[in-house]
């Protein structure tokens, strides 16, 4: 599969190029330049063409983050089979335009020159200083408009022509996401994953506005990982970009098949915590914990005891989270939270036979019979089956699911996590009405 670069100085819209590309919204797109940080990455189709589309960070050399931004987009044109530069044709051209030429070149890789935001004749016109950085015609542009779309889409195919024996890897990678509060360690935590460091990370919160997704192999088995901006709580933010970060944050969780839950050893469990944990089980998805900074701990105890009573009291909605003390900084625990998230994923998928269901269901009405219906008789249960995995969901048949206090039905709950062992992931049980064939027959 042949890779993409969109590279150009900031705000000449790369982001809105890559959605379009795309078809659809996967980078966040705002007036304010410098929305873009890291390298985001899809897997986009022209035309029945897949390739691999990386949108990068705007080139500007004005502060350090900016320089880090800019080695990024480095990463991004030595991955690259072509690249794509776009700038706006309704500004002149400067020297950012002229130095990122000059990288082109070096690389002789093909390379699209793009004016964007190119709507009018007039702008058509006046595009004499694109000649001037030796990449070729410019294309005119509006990617907003998706206007000349079809002449970049012509010019791009012939160069991401796969070839004919290329192998296409049928197997599915495992959806995880990595969220937690702003500053908690989330790029880093993934950075020591792969080993190098593919996200930006920095002592001031915020970092991170992208929900970025990075394919890895974990022994040998593939993950798309994906790291995303830290959730603050919505009510404290006022900031209509940090608001979007904080939706693509969302979609990220909703999107994912596990989500490990970072956080601070040093102020586990806040609000905010308890508030994505219950974003993550509510939506159905596994969660893992992972306690970052543990190489600061000096005594275990003084936190496992405040945290797990903390857990019991506000996420007793899952039993037995899976709670894996991590360091980013050392790598300490990593191979224990990826043996957890491939463990609570495995529990995600169970099925359980119908017939060990209805004798744990005959079991438990022994042990606890249900209370009483109107007319004295206990609500009766006839019939118990799973209906569906990921989470695991089950169904109770019975003439009178009203009845059937919501107390007695987290005793269901408890109990089948227990008999088949599904702790640590959300657990389904719905009611549905069987009628009775006898109802309205005279005696």
């Amino acid at each position: 599969m042949k890779t993409v670069a969109i590279v150009g100085r900031t705000n000449v819209g790369k982001s809105t190029l890559f959605n379009k590309l795309c078809h659809k919204r996967l980078a966040l797109v705002h007036d304010r330049p410098g929305v873009t940080r890291d390298r985001k990455e899809a897997t986009a189709t022209l035309k029945e063409q897949t390739f691999r589309l990386i949108d990068t960070a705007g080139l500007e050399k004005t502060t350090e983050l900016a320089k880090a931004m800019w080695e990024q987009t480095r990463v991004a044109i030595a991955e690259a089979d072509v690249i794509v530069m776009v700038s706006d044709a309704r500004t002149e051209m400067n020297a950012l335009d002229r130095d990122l030429a000059r990288e082109l070149h070096k690389t002789h890789k093909p390379v699209l020159l793009v004016a964007n935001k190119c709507e009018s004749e007039k702008q058509k016109q006046n595009l004499g200083d694109f000649y001037q950085l030796g990449l070729g015609e410019p294309i005119c542009l509006s990617a907003e408009h998706k206007l000349g779309f079809d002449v970049l889409v012509g010019k791009l195919l012939p160069l991401i022509q796969a070839p004919e024996e290329e192998i296409i890897e049928n197997e599915r990678p495992l959806k995880l996401a990595i969220v937690g509060r702003p500053n908690v360690g989330k790029s880093t935590l993934i950075n020591k994953m792969l080993g190098k460091n593919r996200l930006l990370t920095g002592p001031e919160a915020g970092v991170t506005r992208d929900a970025i997704s990075v394919n890895w192999e974990w022994e040998g088995k593939k993950i798309q990982l994906t790291d995303t901006a830290g959730l603050r709580k919505f009510g404290k933010i006022s900031d209509d970009l940090e608001k979007m970060s904080g939706e693509d944050t969302q979609n990220a969780i909703d999107f994912a098949e596990v989500v490990v839950l970072v956080l601070d050893v040093g102020q586990p469990l806040e609000r905010q915590d308890l508030l994505i944990a219950s974003r993550v089980l509510k939506e159905g998805r596994c969660l893992v914990i992972a306690l970052n900074k543990w190489d600061t701990v000096e005594n275990p105890q003084k936190v496992w005891g405040p945290l797990k009573d903390r857990m019991y009291e506000s996420l007793q909605q899952v039993k037995d989270l899976q709670v894996i003390p991590v360091s980013a900084k050392t790598g300490y625990g990593l191979k224990q939270l990826m043996e957890a998230v491939f463990k609570v994923y495995a529990l995600w998928n169970k099925r359980i036979p119908t017939h060990k269901l209805n004798v744990f269901l005959d079991m438990m009405k022994e042990a606890h019979p249900t209370p009483l219906a109107k007319n004295g008789r206990r609500v009766p249960l006839k019939y118990m089956t799973q209906v569906s995995t990921r989470p695991p969901t089950f169904v109770i048949f019975t003439t009178n699911p009203d009845r059937l206090p919501d107390s007695y039905i987290r005793y269901l709950s408890n109990g089948l996590r227990d008999e088949f062992g599904i702790t640590g992931i959300p657990v389904r049980i719905q009611l549905r009405k069987r009628e009775n064939p006898f109802a309205d027959k005279k005696e």
